[in-house]
């Protein structure tokens, strides 16, 4: 098989763009345990499905609002953030605000630790095969500032020619500019590269609308739609050389 693949490098394919968040890594415990442990420190008691259900409640509400992070109202990552944390355990009934902004810039600099972070089984043995075929690797992400940190202090970070994030373009998925970005880089028509990503709007949809050969990611069969064939499905990464394969012969 290693044969046959690097044999047929001279394919149309020269990049593989990632997803990172679920698709490589995963954040190890739920967030309302996490935002739990730091309360503790702090001297609070809270329940971490309480804490979680409020952490999904001001998600949503900022990302409604502030989306990607609010670049586009002169917020940018940190503050974006550290806003959600507060209204979260806000929403818990902790009110000090002097309390509410320890805890929002501690958590904010804990998650760029690596015990806050799980990479998946299959992700670094992908990553190696795929450069020792010859493919350039590059990240297109809706992440903010940290990502690079994240990526180094898990040891993915050196896989990758570039990392795009919708905090650095001012624009995410599923708009089409923050994969013309990556693009850009790569100096590549879309049909030279493909995108592995979780999501199916995000990441399948949006990159397969610009021509970009994208693979829908699904690990715990999850996606049910029709107008995912089973060949762009991919339940584990360890089945995506042999996809690859398919456009370097």
């Amino acid at each position: 098989m290693r044969e046959r693949l690097t044999g047929a490098m001279r394919g149309p394919v020269q990049w593989v763009l990632w997803d990172v968040k679920d698709t490589l890594l995963k954040v190890r415990t739920s967030v309302g345990e996490q935002y739990c442990k730091e309360a503790e420190r702090m001297g609070l008691s809270l329940n971490p499905v309480e804490v979680n259900a409020a952490f999904l409640q001001a998600y949503r509400h900022y990302s409604s609002h502030y989306p990607n992070y609010g670049i586009a109202q002169g917020l940018d990552g940190k503050v974006w953030w550290m806003e959600v944390v507060r209204d979260t355990f806000s929403r818990c009934r902790v009110k000090d605000p002097a309390l509410l902004n320890t805890m929002a810039h501690n958590l904010y600099n804990n998650f760029c630790k690596p015990e806050h972070w799980e990479v998946f089984p299959d992700s670094k043995r992908t990553l190696e095969s795929c450069s020792s075929l010859g493919l350039k690797l590059g990240v297109v992400s809706n992440f903010d500032s940290r990502l690079e940190g994240i990526l180094r202090v898990c040891g993915l970070l050196s896989h990758f020619s570039f990392l795009v994030t919708s905090e650095e373009v001012g624009v995410a998925k599923p708009n089409p500019a923050i994969f013309e970005q990556a693009l850009k880089k790569c100096g590549i028509p879309a049909t030279n590269a493909v995108h592995i990503g979780d999501h199916y709007v995000n990441d399948y949809l949006t990159s397969r609308s610009m021509g970009i050969h994208g693979y829908l990611l699904d690990r715990h069969n999850k996606h049910h739609s029709t107008d995912v064939p089973p060949e762009h499905r991919l339940s584990s990464l360890d089945e995506l050389l042999s996809r690859l394969q398919q456009h370097m012969d």
